[in-house]
């Protein structure tokens, strides 16, 4: 990848983070930790990776996200509104009465949604089942579903998985959100992976473990994922949870609902760090 790329990546990641902190402003309250740490993702994704096409959402060779940690719907909604899907300025109805951008994604209601999701562990399947789906359909499409560590409590997780082993579906890549907190407290606390990465090779799967901050990083594990046959793949992202959110980074907060005082800090910051970027 080329340094000017990792530059466009770098910039779209900060946009991200800084309409992510937008959208969950304009309700006030919300699920900042899981969202912001995703923003290095999401703009390898939809800025290098994806095949995808705003003005036909549902177009049969697209390649599908599914967030399985449906509760970071707002760094899609920022994602999706920056590539096009919609004006920007609507996902600032985020949660609100007849909105169609609820917290926890809903496939009928917000173009880009490719599968509702939201009750924990269930994404997981479904993503599973539509990258079978399409290969028995004789599609090329790729399935990129991302699962949270603390979501990987559930057993459905792993069914999932090994399913996808023993299928053979290598047209999947998982990306395990590995930031070390839910809603509870640490992932450790309540109850331990040890080692995630191994845990999930385990099940037979092709493992990276990467810095989920590092748009090249991510775009070269993508890249081995994608080239490995045979075997579906995960990507452990370490990442820190509320990533460029000033008031939930320091505390790892899963859900925030700071003064306004703080939002406006923290919006200022991430304006300042996309403006650094961009000199």
């Amino acid at each position: 990848m080329t340094d000017q790329k990792v530059k466009e990546l770098k910039v779209l990641a900060a946009r991200i983070r800084l309409e992510t902190l937008k959208v969950i402003h304009s309700r006030g309250f919300g699920h900042v930790g899981g969202s912001m740490d995703l923003a290095d993702l999401m703009a390898v994704l939809y800025g290098d990776v994806m095949r995808y096409d705003p003005k036909n959402p549902r177009w049969e060779d697209r390649d599908w996200l599914v967030l399985s940690k449906g509760h970071a719907g707002p760094v899609a909604y920022a994602t999706f509104g920056l590539m096009g899907y919609y004006p920007l300025e609507e996902a600032y109805t985020l949660n609100q009465p007849h909105t169609k951008f609820p917290s926890h994604t809903d496939r009928k209601l917000t173009p880009g949604v490719d599968l509702t999701t939201g009750s924990l562990g269930q994404g997981v399947s479904t993503a599973t089942g539509a990258a079978l789906g399409n290969r028995i359909d004789g599609r090329d499409n790729r399935v990129f579903c991302v699962i949270g560590d603390g979501e990987a409590d559930e057993g459905q997780v792993w069914e999932a998985l090994h399913f996808a082993y023993a299928h053979k579906l290598d047209n999947i890549v998982y990306f395990m959100d590995n930031n070390g907190y839910q809603l509870d407290g640490p992932t450790a606390d309540i109850l331990s992976h040890g080692d995630l990465a191994k845990k999930v090779a385990g099940f037979g799967l092709h493992v990276q473990e990467i810095d989920g901050h590092d748009v090249a990083a991510i775009r070269e594990a993508i890249d081995n994922a994608l080239n490995t046959k045979g075997v579906p793949s995960c990507i452990v992202l370490d990442t820190l949870k509320g990533k460029g959110a000033t008031f939930a980074e320091p505390k790892r907060e899963h859900s925030s609902q700071p003064k306004e005082e703080a939002w406006l800090e923290a919006i200022a910051a991430s304006e300042a760090a996309l403006n650094e970027l961009m000199d």
